[in-house]
């Protein structure tokens, strides 16, 4: 049976990301709202908001009233929760431990909370693109409905990958729809609007293309080309066997010059195991830096033993080869960009 899902944002421009992380919860927000553990419907939920927003308008309002109560009266323990990460452009995936709580300690940002595990974080590139525009909502706070949402997501849970509109084990009809807010009343929450991104399409889509054509050996080639885009003279190991190492690379004529780098590239999300492994490959071959170049992101471990070596071992993530991509790709040859055909649009930043 797919329980029932919900997403919520770590702030505007993701500001509230790592800490949802580092404190296994999610919420936040709504700096003028008191503590609501007392509150034991939606309607004093509403006599709250209307005083404490009084200046908003009657839409905004009702779009406060619902969120708050999916937080505090909707969501509870077991069910799944998405948290879109705009810092690493990754989709946090867990499940909810603890109900509403408010932490009267933090600061007003992080106040309003429920206890989450998180279990899994994918690039955005694992998801279908009718599920990431399922998951664009401008609201904070939603169950994600259209598309067959809740079951993929949880198929994402459990396997990492996301098996697009095709039917699962957990279909639409077993996969259970929110909790009412007032039975029988819609709510904004159930059936929250889309606002696509478009440049967060854009970035989606060669995301996309870039899993789809660049693997394995392949995907050590892309990263090599942009590290000479970059100005660095590189080796690429040839496939097979390479010692943990896939590109050196260093600057110069002769790439003798510092910055030095050692590159480990991999397809996969990166074990710990993989970070020690390059911190002692760069001591060892007298490199100034090491670079893990991931498509898939770092578990945890891996995260952690990075930021103990924050000045030895950089991280190149699917958002930071996206964005490499971008920045040099009038540089890049010709092999890549057959590969990988983009055309610049000009727009204006607020369309």
């Amino acid at each position: 049976m797919t329980s029932t899902a919900w997403v919520i944002r770590s702030g505007r421009y993701g500001e509230h990301d790592e800490w949802a992380l580092e404190n296994s919860c999610s919420g936040g927000g709504w700096r003028e709202v008191p503590d609501l553990t007392s509150t034991g419907s939606r309607e004093e939920i509403q006599r709250i908001v209307d005083e404490v927003y009084a200046q908003e308008s009657d839409g905004a309002r009702t779009n406060a009233v619902s969120q708050l109560w999916a937080l505090r009266g909707r969501i509870a323990v077991g069910d799944l929760l998405a948290m879109p990460m705009k810092t690493t452009r990754e989709i946090a995936i867990g499940r909810v431990t603890r109900p509403y709580t408010y932490l009267a300690e933090n600061e007003p940002a992080y106040r309003h909370v429920v206890g989450v595990e998180w279990i899994r974080q994918v690039p955005r590139s694992a998801l279908k693109q009718d599920l990431l525009y399922t998951l664009g909502s401008a609201l904070t706070i939603f169950s994600p409905s259209r598309n067959n949402a809740a079951a993929r997501l949880e198929h994402v849970l459990q396997t990492g990958e996301d098996v697009g509109s095709q039917p699962l084990a957990s279909s639409p009809a077993s996969a259970p729809a929110p909790r009412p807010s007032t039975p029988g009343a819609p709510d904004v929450v159930d059936e929250p609007e889309s606002q696509p991104d478009i440049d967060m399409i854009a970035r989606d889509q060669i995301s996309s293309r870039i899993a789809e054509e660049f693997s394995g050996h392949s995907f050590a080639h892309l990263v090599a080309e942009l590290l000479r885009a970059e100005g660095f003279d590189t080796d690429e190991a040839p496939p097979g066997a390479d010692g943990g190492i896939d590109i050196t690379a260093g600057r110069g004529l002769l790439g003798l010059e510092s910055p030095k780098l050692i590159v480990q590239v991999k397809t996969p999300q990166i074990g710990s195991e993989v970070v020690a492994q390059l911190n002692g490959l760069v001591h060892t071959h007298g490199a100034d830096y090491g670079l893990l170049a991931t498509w898939s992101g770092l578990s945890k471990p891996a995260r952690d033993a990075v930021k103990h070596q924050r000045f030895r071992v950089k991280v190149w993530d699917s958002t930071d080869i996206v964005e490499a991509v971008l920045r040099n790709y009038e540089k890049l040859p010709e092999d890549i960009t057959e590969r990988l055909p983009l055309r610049r649009v000009w727009m204006l930043k607020d369309a």
